[in-house]
């Protein structure tokens, strides 16, 4: 793993962390972390007592493509707005503001969305139906 692959992962775990995010280590199995260490890259498995490795840790994410149609409706009646500019042959275009984003983003890590794109990089792993209860 790379350097800036341990970056990307470190940022994306932060904050998730307070979601309970699930990891894998591949050696034990699959539990939430409950401390990072962004100085000596670990994280912390509760359940084992144990600090591994960032390069070991593997979340588990929902992909962008699972989100559901009530999610999809939430998402768009509670973070995007529409602006009364219309595009010639696109229509109206849903927007975010600044605070929405900021929403919008703490709602993706709560719903353990993979929107920086873990998964296809190897870096995450996708989450099995049902693993996270849907929180919105």
């Amino acid at each position: 793993m790379t350097q800036e692959d341990k970056q990307l992962l470190l940022e994306d775990l932060c904050p998730r962390l307070m979601y309970g995010v699930i990891c894998t280590d591949f050696r034990h199995g699959d539990s939430r972390i409950t401390e990072i260490d962004i100085i000596d890259e670990t994280v912390y498995y509760n359940d084992f007592d144990e600090y591994v490795e960032i390069k070991y840790c593997r979340p588990y994410l929902r992909p962008m493509s699972s989100m559901t149609e009530e999610e999809t409706k939430y998402k768009l009646s509670n973070f995007f707005k529409v602006i009364d500019t219309k595009i010639e042959g696109v229509g109206y275009i849903p927007t975010l503001n600044f605070t929405n984003a900021l929403k919008y983003i703490n709602w993706l890590n709560k719903n353990h969305f993979d929107y920086r794109g873990l998964i296809e990089k190897g870096l995450a792993l996708e989450a099995r139906k049902g693993m996270y209860k849907l929180n919105y």
